[in-house]
């Protein structure tokens, strides 16, 4: 007995460091503040316990709850267009990339993986300048392909900011899922697409019929990180909008509405409390997610790969 727990212990000491770290970073603030949403502070007294007073408050005060839910809808279309613009964009730029004729294939792959190594605040500056109405270049580009009446003053508009918005991210942030999606076709084995071919068929339906439906687990995946991120989306919307979400908090997202219930902003004042319990729903929200991931889309991609 003694032979075996010494023979265990290097795996421990090993784990312990990480372990640790991620404890007093992630685990523990993360308890704290579920903690904390618990609490109230009145003015000038002490922290007192009051349940479910701020969850009511949030999800139940008329104002509050105005504010949370427009918060959180802004959040699913921002989700929503994500999934349905940036990553079918990955898949079948990856899918281009995976063509063994490409060429030039190493500069495309820099290039489109370019962007999410750039700042999201200069990413924001940028954009802000390309889509001024007053000096952007955006109209011109426009102008060049005859679109030029289509122009308008997208980020300022409360029908066009928020997907505005999001399409900057998507064009910032289409390279994560490329590579993801890249990568797993990579590890097809060339045997199986060399007998397709073989037998006739052309790289679209090798791709359509073969290789996708093999990369799906990779694809479930890009779209839970997919969910993961844009729930937890702040800088972004802050660096072009600022804290409020202009126009008229239609860019308002849960990041940009715990920031300001948790720290105050111009003439609203934090409430440490109230920003925890933005904060848990925002962790609940996700909780959610993720477990609908695991238990209903991870099983049914196991059972298909058996």
């Amino acid at each position: 007995m003694t032979d075996w727990r010494k023979a265990k212990l290097p795996v421990f000491a090993f784990l312990a460091p990480a372990t640790i770290i991620y404890t007093l970073f992630m685990i523990y603030p993360l308890i704290d503040s579920i903690r904390l949403s618990f609490y109230s502070t009145p003015s000038g007294g002490e922290m007192a316990f009051v349940g479910f007073d701020n969850y009511r408050t949030i999800l139940g005060d008329p104002d509050w709850s105005a504010t949370f839910w427009n918060s959180f809808w802004n959040n699913m279309k921002f989700f929503a267009v994500h999934m349905l613009v940036q990553n079918p964009i990955g898949i079948a730029l990856a899918g281009i990339l995976s063509l063994p004729q490409l060429r030039f294939r190493n500069t495309y792959r820099t290039m489109m993986i370019m962007p999410t190594m750039l700042s999201v605040v200069i990413v924001g500056f940028i954009w802000q300048l390309i889509l001024s109405p007053v000096w952007g270049v955006g109209v011109d580009i426009l102008d060049i392909f005859g679109l030029k009446s289509l122009f308008g003053p997208w980020l300022g508009k409360e029908g066009s900011a928020l997907i505005t918005l999001s399409f900057i991210s998507v064009w910032q942030w289409v390279g994560i899922p490329l590579m993801l999606i890249y990568a797993a076709l990579l590890a097809i084995p060339d045997d199986l697409v060399d007998a397709a071919i073989v037998d006739g068929a052309t790289h679209f339906e090798v791709f359509l019929h073969i290789k996708l439906p093999l990369v799906l687990p990779t694809v479930a995946m890009v779209s839970i990180l997919t969910f993961v991120g844009n729930f937890n989306a702040f800088d972004l919307i802050y660096a072009v909008k600022g804290a409020l979400a202009g126009p008229n908090f239609s860019t308002d997202i849960m990041g940009t509405l715990f920031y300001r219930t948790f720290f105050g902003y111009q003439l609203q004042l934090g409430d440490p409390s109230l920003g925890a319990t933005v904060a848990s729903l925002m962790f609940l929200i996700i909780l959610a997610g993720v477990l609908f991931y695991l238990f209903a889309v991870q099983r049914r991609l196991a059972r298909y790969q058996l």
